[in-house]
């Protein structure tokens, strides 16, 4: 290869590592698996050190983590967080431990940890009370997340041992268990956002939230693993885990000591096999040195310590066939394509579907029905087809061609700009969408109308009892034809009955939720209902006023217009309205803490770094002050925040409103 070949190279697999690596850190959407990225980290690692003249100082090579977001204020590390060397085979741990014992003799121990496929933090306390959270960013500076953090129910804010050091810094893991993932990812489903492909990506997603109160509705959870600290309070690695424990930090139990390499690769083994019976995701075994000074005597590289190392597990994956291609058709009108497969095991469980997201991973991976394909589930929790083995293709095998129309109604399928999902319009007249639509209105987060399920409402659609949500306040005229309904008993339509009934009662961001308007999910309903009062408000605003609602983007704006913009869907609300659906908010007193603000009018913009917007808006309403939607000539103050809307903050400029800073806003209250 000539010189300028292996710089181009070079040059090549230096952009391509780093945007991966943005990918993953910054964006938590990864688009390679950990595997492939090792492999060509090794492949640049070894080009640089033949050919040293050529190495970027942007190379990957060099670095520990990602860049920093801008969203969070950045912080240096009292400790760099070094990373660990990665291997895939066991050859690799024993030339591991052949250089420990060449160093140290035979008089040693390794601790082994379950690798937890999560995002990495760093805590540090003082005097026994959390006082900061930093992410791993660049392993020398990361980003501050405390708010976020303590939002975390088994992070201690305060310590319950009195022996802990004044000042110490502790390493630990944040992720987010199967189920709890499972759970949120249907949620995001339903309502029309993009899913995450694993709890990783959604525990890290999480965290770099702007805010607290959102990260708090997603249950996460921490693992924590390594003490840094002054001066040295205990000998061992493993005694320190021991007393963190008594501490009140969450340890992992499935810890062991090992003597010698083939304990090691015996725990990797055995761990290996039952991976995925644990609740959460592990992706290898992290190997220590136990004692502390041994690990100082072997010391460290550029950029990870010489006395750890980490086994990563490849991501299990089985080829078989695809045998077809099916289209579900969500709530919000979402077309997913499935693959069909020969059934396969893998990972411990039977595979015969495996997801496709969408028509352009269709694209991506240029499917052919009889095509023999790998996939993989690994940190997925859904299997994904990862490749084609496309020298199995039979010879006339047809191509995979993602629908025009909605394989439910017929309706020509749409995809708006921005959107990777086509969807169908039809809500009003698709099957899937209108039981779906019934489903989320009658669902505990919503209406919670009991005696009423899921089977329930298909049996109602399929019997023609139920076409919209209205219908179901008509139930109460046809008990005769319900009881000749397989399982509906007297008892059990006098209680569905009830349910119905008592659901009129809900308050108006229930009701509102309950429609099912893409995007609006649980806490955007809430804002609107508290911001415009009744739906009539809500109906009648346009564009700019929407999006002057707290969390309210030009997306859900669209969508709020659109929805209201439908004949159809007026109807629906007049028809509830008459069955008695509380359409107006409840009134909630506002205590004045003060007058201050009296007779004073506010619009609040952007993005604020300690506090959301729903909080000033509470703050200035206690202190007499009103709240505007939109800015005009009336308006007294703005209070701006971050990332303001540029429209906003000329038409602000154009009518000389005064601006605001949370500062400023707090010195008007003193």
């Amino acid at each position: 290869m000539s010189s300028t070949a292996i710089k181009d190279t070079m040059d090549a697999l230096v952009n391509e590592l780093n945007q991966h690596t943005y990918n993953y850190y910054v964006l938590a959407m990864p688009t390679i698996a950990d595997y492939e990225f090792d492999q060509k980290l090794a492949e640049l690692n070894r080009m640089e050190l033949a050919h040293p003249e050529y190495a970027d100082p942007d190379s990957p090579t060099q670095k520990v983590g990602g860049d920093i977001t801008k969203n969070f204020t950045t912080v240096k590390h009292r400790w760099p967080m070094m990373s660990l060397g990665n291997t895939y085979n066991e050859q690799d741990l024993r030339d591991f431990d052949e250089r420990i014992t060449k160093a140290l003799g035979s008089n040693f121990e390794y601790v082994c940890e379950l690798k937890f496929d999560g995002l990495s933090i760093s805590l540090t306390y003082e005097n026994s009370r959390l006082v900061r959270a930093v992410t791993r960013g660049d392993g020398t500076k990361g980003d501050d997340v405390t708010a976020n953090v303590k939002t975390i129910s088994n992070i201690p804010h305060k310590l319950k041992s009195a022996e802990a050091p004044e000042l110490f810094e502790i390493r630990g893991e944040i992720f987010m268990h199967k189920a709890a993932f499972n759970r949120l990812n249907i949620e995001r489903e339903e309502l029309g956002e993009i899913t995450y492909a694993n709890p990783r990506n959604f525990a890290s997603g999480t965290i770099k939230m702007q805010d607290p109160k959102e990260v708090a509705k997603r249950p996460l959870d921490a693992f924590f693993y390594s003490l840094n600290t002054e001066k040295e309070y205990f000998k061992t690695h493993y005694e320190s885990l021991q007393e963190l424990k008594k501490w009140g930090f969450h340890i992992s139990q499935d810890t062991k000591l090992c003597n010698d390499i083939e304990s090691v690769l015996e725990f990797i083994h055995y761990w290996e096999k039952r991976r995925y019976e644990l609740g959460y995701d592990i992706d290898g075994i992290v190997i220590k040195v136990n004692s502390f000074n041994q690990q100082q005597e072997l010391g460290f590289t550029a950029k990870s310590p010489r006395w750890a190392i980490s086994y990563k597990y490849k991501a299990e994956e089985v080829e078989t066939v695809l045998n077809s291609v099916s289209y579900q058709v969500g709530r919000t009108g979402a077309v997913t394509p499935v693959a069909n497969l020969v059934p396969i095991l893998l990972a411990g469980t039977t595979v015969k579907r495996a997801t496709l997201h969408n028509a352009n991973e269709i694209q991506r991976l240029d499917l052919h029905i009889g095509d023999r394909v790998a996939v993989e589930k690994g940190g997925e929790i859904i299997p994904k087809i990862i490749r084609v083995n496309f020298s199995a293709r039979q010879p006339g095998a047809l191509p995979v061609i993602y629908p025009q129309n909605c394989p439910e109604c017929g309706t020509e399928l749409i995809r708006k700009e921005g959107e990777v999902a086509f969807y169908c319009p039809n809500d009003e007249g698709c099957g899937p969408q209108i039981v779906g639509k019934i489903q989320h209105f009658i669902s505990r987060k919503a209406m919670n109308i009991d005696g009423l399920g899921d089977e329930t409402i298909v049996a109602f659609y399929q019997k023609g009892l139920v076409k919209h949500i209205s219908d179901l306040y008509t139930l109460k005229d046809h008990q005769d034809e319900l009881k000749t309904m397989e399982r509906f008993g007297e008892k059990s339509i006098t209680n569905m009955l009830k349910g119905i009934e008592l659901s009129k009662q809900m308050p108006f961001e229930k009701v509102l939720f309950g429609l099912g308007i893409r995007y609006v999910g649980e806490t955007v309903a809430r804002k609107l209902a508290i911001a415009t009062g009744n739906i009539d408000t809500l109906m009648g605003l346009n564009a700019e006023q929407l999006t002057a609602i707290d969390e309210i983007g030009q997306r859900i704006a669209e969508s709020i217009l659109e929805y209201f913009g439908d004949p159809a869907h007026i109807q629906q609300i007049e028809l509830l309205r008459t069955h008695g659906l509380q359409f107006v908010a409840e009134d909630v007193a506002v205590i004045l803490e003060s007058d201050k603000l009296t007779g004073k009018t506010f619009v609040i913009s952007g993005v604020f770094e300690q506090h959301s917007r729903e909080e000033l808006k509470q703050l200035i309403e206690k202190h007499g002050g009103k709240i505007l939607s939109s800015i005009s000539a009336k308006l007294n103050y703005l209070l701006a925040g971050d990332n303001m809307g540029p429209s906003k903050l000329e038409k602000a400029q154009k009518l000389n409103i005064p601006f605001l800073t949370v500062e400023e806003l707090l010195k008007l209250l003193k």
